[in-house]
């Protein structure tokens, strides 16, 4: 039985192949290399995509705690001189 992969290591290998790519087109590496190279991270981002779409991670956060682990506070601003009126 294969083992699950999470979907951020699609995304790690498909960022690392980019960011190479901008690397090589910097250096003046041979076009079909970079060519290549740019067709199979097209590919990869297409996989990395349908991976992270389709991982079963279940959360009981909605918009209103902003997808996070913490919720977001409101925060209260005072201004020293209440009477003060900004324009």
């Amino acid at each position: 039985m294969m083992k699950k992969v999470s979907p951020m290591v699609y995304v790690t290998i498909t960022t690392l192949l980019l960011v190479t790519i901008m690397v090589m087109c910097a250096m003046g590496f041979p076009f079909n290399w970079v060519f290549y190279l740019t067709v199979a991270g097209q590919i990869l981002v297409v996989l990395m995509v349908y991976k992270v779409l389709t991982d079963d991670y279940e959360t009981d956060k909605t918009f209103e705690h902003f997808y996070e682990d913490r919720p977001i506070q409101p925060v209260e601003v005072k201004a020293e001189n209440e009477e003060e009126k900004f324009r």
